[in-house]
């Protein structure tokens, strides 16, 4: 069995390299992920090649020897490594994806999660963005032989929210506003995920025109608030005096070319 093979790198192959291979091999065969009978066996003879091709000296001795098929000349050089006696081994490395809503990627706190049927409580910092990679050691695979577990990798993905938009840290969010407020400016309230906010909107302000409120994003980023402005629906009698009113004596046509 030729150990660069199983590995799938060339034999000029760098650490680097050798430990990806490694990595991914033992992600997709590890028996804590893998419960397909034939997957131990593929991740004894990852693990077999690693232990050999991740030690330099051994490496070199390697490829020293005959080419594949050689027996207990070259098993005597490794130390039965070949005769599958297993000494410690330490756990793979797993990864995850970790979703959340945006309330909750900006509050941080306790998380429960569960992998392989283990249930893990996580610890999410405050205001953790989308991508974000959360490291917990010893969470992963379990090691062999009393070898220590491997890592866990949690990859945060921020659920699609019906109020937020989400863009890289920033945050999005519609702000109705009336037309007089639009007009006129004001000083009106929204909810944010950190809480209720005031936010300013200047005198004249157009649908579509965005108000930033500074560090109520996620992770240091930004909220927008982005003005539509809402007539009523249905306006009582009086409403549509003041806007007739309005209608006959205003000069704003907005669809003037300037």
């Amino acid at each position: 069995m030729d150990f660069y093979e199983i590995l799938g790198v060339s034999r000029d192959a760098s650490q680097e390299e050798i430990q990806r291979a490694y990595r991914k091999l033992a992600r997709a065969y590890h028996p804590d992920v893998n419960k397909d009978p034939a997957a131990e066996d593929r991740f004894k003879e990852a693990s077999e090649a690693y232990q050999v091709l991740s030690d330099p000296e051994r490496r070199r001795e390697y490829d020293k020897a005959p080419a594949p098929g050689w027996t207990s000349d070259v098993e005597d050089l490794f130390g039965g490594v070949f005769g599958r006696r297993w000494g410690p081994m330490a756990g793979a490395d797993q990864e995850a994806d970790l979703w959340l809503t945006v309330e909750e990627a900006y509050r941080g706190g306790q998380h429960a999660l569960k992998i392989d049927s283990r249930s893990i409580d996580v610890t999410i910092p405050p205001g953790v963005a989308d991508g974000r990679r959360i490291r917990l050691s010893g969470q992963g695979g379990r090691g062999g032989g009393g070898a220590r577990p491997g890592d866990l990798y949690l990859t945060v993905r921020i659920t699609k929210h019906p109020r937020y938009r989400v863009k890289d840290r920033d945050l999005y969010v519609r702000l109705p506003l009336t037309p007089w407020e639009a007009a006129l400016g004001a000083n009106v309230a929204l909810d944010t995920p950190g809480g209720e906010a005031k936010v300013r909107v200047p005198p004249g302000t157009s649908s579509g025109r965005r108000l930033r409120l500074r560090g109520r994003g996620l992770a240091g980023g930004d909220l927008y608030a982005e003005a539509r402005i809402m007539v009523p629906p249905h306006p009582t009698d009086e409403e549509r005096k003041l806007f007739e009113r309005l209608a006959a004596s205003s000069r704003f046509d907005p669809r003037r070319r300037p």
